[in-house]
């Protein structure tokens, strides 16, 4: 869904062209919530390395964060890869560089910038998901992965401007993988060069988050 909103708003044929950033992030907030919906029973709802490394640093239990981390690329890169078959006919036919379609970019490239802006909202999403989890009843009623569903647009809305809010290494690199190896028409560079920092920022704000909230609480 999340790939899927992105080709909407991006691919000439589409009939949602030109939506606009609102639909996007709106539309990746839904994509979070029927994730972590379908999720749940089976894993928590752990759809994102950076959430399961914070959750990990918190408890002290990181036995299962390499089986996690394993699925959560792979639903990753089927679900670009889903996306990509939906699409298919208005990629054949598309003449521009699709990656922003599979992975995020930064509006203006400055590495350092680039770097705090995805840590940052990182944290305020860990931080968030922390301290929600302590609110009683929230997770027996559902309401929490609704709540955190619902930040995840914010983020999107104010701090999504500058890079895209990855402030997940999976739902990027994922994606960029599939953006590479999938033979889709014109499609331009995958930006390797720019690939570390949606994986290292959103790792970052993790860590920093998690030590932040244990030292709080």
């Amino acid at each position: 869904m999340g790939s899927g909103v992105c080709a909407a708003v991006t691919l000439k044929h589409s009939k949602a062209r030109a939506s606009g950033w609102i639909v996007i992030t709106f539309g990746w907030g839904f994509a979070v919530l029927a994730g972590a919906y379908i999720a749940g029973p089976l894993s928590g709802g752990h759809l994102n390395p950076a959430v399961t490394f914070a959750l990990a640093i918190d408890s002290g239990d990181w036995d299962q964060v390499h089986l996690y981390v394993l699925g959560q690329m792979l639903g990753a890169m089927t679900g670009a890869t889903l996306a990509w078959l939906t699409y298919y006919g208005q990629f054949e036919k598309n003449e521009e560089p699709t990656l922003g379609i599979f992975s995020t970019g930064p509006e203006i490239r400055n590495t350092w910038q680039n770097l705090v802006t995805e840590t940052i909202a990182t944290m305020v999403l860990i931080l968030g998901v922390l301290s929600f989890g302590m609110t009683k009843g929230l997770g027996e009623s559902g309401s929490l992965t609704l709540i955190v569903a619902l930040l995840v647009v914010g983020i999107g809305l104010s701090l999504g401007g500058p890079t895209g809010y990855a402030i997940n290494p999976a739902r990027d690199l994922g994606p960029r993988i599939m953006h590479a190896v999938l033979p889709i028409p014109n499609k331009g560079t995958s930006d390797w060069g720019y690939s570390w920092i949606p994986v290292a920022g959103p790792l970052a704000g993790a860590a920093l988050a998690a030590l932040l909230f244990r030292a709080a609480f």
